[in-house]
């Protein structure tokens, strides 16, 4: 291919990797001692998901996992960035099932045997069902009950596996799923989503030293980070003051109120004023956020689009938003209902995200610059959801889903020259699956799944991606053989 991103220089240790999440692909829902997960239980909610559909069967990655790792080889991947299930973990938040281990432990097995790393995420947003019946995260003894689970895992894997990523956007576990209601549990609480950003903040802090000390003790390597997904907000008018509050406010709540607990060991004091009386400061025990602060080894950054924002209200004739049904629900944004999200007039994918590569070299230039102990960066998801055609050959030609990745990757080309410690990439997603409240009307892997069948066939986007890593890997070698 002749993209940008074919002539540029990789360093040689550089990641390719892609990711998904256990609710989305795995199925077998009530098998393998697998008890109900939020999302399970969520999607049995009437028109809470598009198309009444539900994670049961999902794309059968459960029985067909060695098929979908020898796709992984076959395309060239560095890593395969997975997470586990905790309602398949410790199913009913109870006892540890030795059988939803075994199954994790046969991937992890897999992956070594065909030269993947592997990168697991401890939680991407399938909390079993009977511990949200007690709270959810909304209860702070839900921090240490994940610590618990995080042992569990790492007792089995541990010897195997040394990146491992706490949390996966936490601001859609919190904010989406408990103020929003669009994600599950589909609550519209902001109390509850606040306590559950600080709850989840705790736990992580908590695992993070819990995992670090089990690894020092066995004398085992480890690499420990969380995955954020971050934005930029960027004001409809610069110049106008109403737009640059509304920018510093989703500023605020979409990046600030996760990365400086984490980093900084603080809550922004502009967001504690924002959201004042919802109480998120009363959760904040003595040594909380000394807790939450352990040093990190990564931070993940999972990025799809960045944010025009105003504080004005849209015009008239606006297009209403995207949504995946008539469910009712509020903003995600607590104190902060009123921020609209004017049109830049920018290609859309077809989730209504607006597309713009360069926000991603803004954004990973900006941590660097703003947080002086900012750990290396990996974009961890990156992708875009387009309406596949099947062709008469069978193939996909996705060239909308192609140009965005390549596109993207080269921004964080442009990001590495002027700075940025980016060292790795994930494609989301490896796979075509359970869309959360979307089901399964929208596709974002660059492997097409057929629905009915479970056939896996690799999009163009997929064959460019394979290509892309194979030639940074040959340039690679060249330059260090030259060099």
């Amino acid at each position: 291919m002749n993209h940008p991103s074919f002539r540029r220089d990789w360093p040689a240790d550089f990641i390719w990797g892609s990711a998904t999440a256990a609710a989305q692909i795995e199925g077998a829902a009530h098998e393998g001692g697998k008890e109900d997960s939020i999302w399970d239980a969520f999607a049995r909610v009437p028109g809470a998901i598009a198309g009444g559909d539900t994670p049961d069967r999902a794309v059968d990655h459960y029985r067909r996992m060695p098929e979908d790792v020898a796709l992984m080889r076959s395309l060239g991947l560095d890593s395969y960035r997975f997470s586990t299930s905790w309602a398949r973990v410790v199913p009913g938040g109870r006892a540890v099932n030795r059988e939803g281990l075994d199954f994790y432990s046969r991937l992890v097995d897999e992956l070594l045997g065909a030269g993947i790393l592997p990168w697991l995420t401890l939680y991407h947003w399938d909390l079993p069902q009977a511990l949200q019946e007690q709270g959810g995260w909304a209860n702070r003894d839900t921090a240490f009950r994940f610590v618990e689970y995080a042992e569990a895992v790492y007792d089995v894997l541990g010897d195997r596996v040394t990146h491992w990523t706490t949390f996966n956007e936490p601001l859609c576990s919190s904010l989406i799923g408990y103020v929003g209601g669009e994600h599950a549990p589909g609550l519209n609480d902001p109390e509850a989503g606040l306590a559950a950003v600080h709850h989840q903040h705790l736990a992580h802090g908590l695992a993070v030293e819990r995992l670090r000390g089990l690894a020092d003790a066995a004398g085992r390597d480890i690499r420990l980070g969380i995955t954020l997904n971050l934005t930029n907000a960027v004001p409809n008018d610069a110049a106008d003051p109403v737009d640059l509050e509304a920018a510093r406010r989703i500023d605020a709540l979409w990046n600030r109120m996760y990365l400086e607990p984490l980093l900084l060991g603080a809550y922004p004091a502009d967001l504690l004023a924002d959201v004042r009386e919802f109480g998120l400061d009363s959760r904040v025990l003595p040594g909380d956020l000394e807790q939450i602060a352990q040093p990190i080894d990564f931070l993940g950054v999972n990025h799809y689009h960045d944010d025009n924002v105003s504080g004005h209200p849209l015009p008239a004739d606006a297009a209403p938003s995207l949504r995946p049904t008539d469910r009712p629900g509020r903003s995600p944004f607590p104190g902060s209902e009123h921020v609209s999200t004017p049109s830049r007039g920018l290609p859309r994918t077809s989730m209504d995200w607006e597309v713009n590569p360069g926000g991603l070299t803004r954004l990973l230039v900006r941590l660097g610059a703003e947080y002086p102990n900012l750990p290396p960066l990996y974009v961890t998801e990156n992708g875009a959801a387009y309406d596949d055609v099947v062709s008469a050959d069978g193939a996909v030609h996705d060239a909308e889903r192609t140009a965005y990745v390549l596109d993207h990757v080269d921004a964080i080309a442009d990001a590495i020259e002027q700075g940025a410690d980016v060292r790795g990439y994930f494609v989301w997603s490896l796979l075509d699956n359970f869309e959360w409240a979307w089901g399964y009307e929208k596709r974002f892997g660059i492997v097409r799944v057929d629905y009915d069948t479970f056939e896996r066939t690799p999009k163009d986007s997929a064959h460019a991606f394979s290509s892309l890593i194979a030639r940074s890997k040959t340039h690679a070698a060249t330059t260090t053989i030259v060099g």
